[in-house]
């Protein structure tokens, strides 16, 4: 097996807690940045590990390369468990990533509860260029809601995000402390495991 492996997003974000991750794997990254002709999979999935599943078959058979995808989301109580799967797509296709937090701030103020329990799902797979899917990787962070958003680093919902047993949110914390404890860590940290087992 190759010991290079596509990591299968444009988002400058998700590159970098991957690489950080999976930096002493043995293996090397390459990106979507390096295969401009490479189209967008699509994300029709029911749940995050079909998501994850079918964008890491779609860019390794694009590309002929390993490729590794990942799809989350943020599961908030008092919404249903909204956005979910709909994270990224939450406020519509061209939103920002300051649109979506505005629209989920907005939506739990009209739902007028006061649970802000919430919870960041993620899961990472890894398919190989003729279609294999070589493994799939969950993991869950729980937390709350703040009422603003809060913190400049990160990405997404990042800065309206509390992990439990923390005061500050994902864009507050230290970058070391995130990639210990959040949902894509804990994913990836499985994923470290098997692309260590299949190193040698």
């Amino acid at each position: 097996m190759s010991k290079s492996l596509l990591l299968g997003t444009r988002n400058p974000g998700k590159l970098k807690e991957i690489t950080n991750i999976l930096g002493d794997s043995g293996w090397s990254f390459c990106s979507l940045e390096e295969f401009p002709n490479v189209g967008c999979a699509d994300e029709n999935g029911n749940t995050y590990g079909d998501n994850a599943i079918a964008k890491a078959r779609f860019y390794a058979s694009a590309t002929g390369l390993l490729a590794l995808a990942d799809d989350s989301g943020l599961e908030v109580e008092a919404l249903g468990g909204a956005p979910g799967v709909f994270s990224a797509r939450y406020a519509g296709e061209n939103a920002s990533d300051g649109d979506r937090r505005a629209l989920l701030l907005s939506e739990l103020a009209k739902s007028g509860s006061t649970d802000r329990k919430a919870r960041f799902v993620a899961a990472v797979a890894i398919a190989h260029a003729a279609g294999d899917l070589l493994n799939v990787s969950e993991g869950i962070c729980e937390g709350i809601i703040t009422l603003a958003p809060r913190g400049n680093s990160g990405f997404g919902y990042d800065p309206l995000f509390i992990p439990d047993g923390y005061n500050q949110t994902f864009a507050e914390l230290p970058e070391d402390i995130k990639n210990r404890i959040s949902h894509r860590s804990l994913a990836l940290m499985q994923t470290k495991l098997f692309l260590l087992s299949c190193k040698s």
